[in-house]
């Protein structure tokens, strides 16, 4: 996460598969800006949906907290 202001808008994560990388909106899991193979956007979806309270609270305060990987 970056938190630079407006121009970071909408809350999102920045993910890293292999060589790719991709930025994930929080509220939604859409992809917003890279490419991922798609079973490995599957999973970082699964993980934002599980962690998406967490996420907004951390994008919210600038404070983050350890989230746990899926399992």
């Amino acid at each position: 996460m970056y938190f630079l202001g407006s121009e970071h808008n909408p809350p999102h994560i920045h993910a890293i598969y292999g060589e790719d990388t991709a930025a994930f909106d929080i509220r939604t899991g859409e992809m917003m800006d890279g490419g991922f193979p798609k079973r490995a956007a599957m999973l970082v979806r699964e993980w934002i949906d599980l962690n998406r309270d967490a996420l907004l609270r951390m994008w919210e305060t600038q404070e983050f907290t350890k989230l746990a990987p899926l399992e």
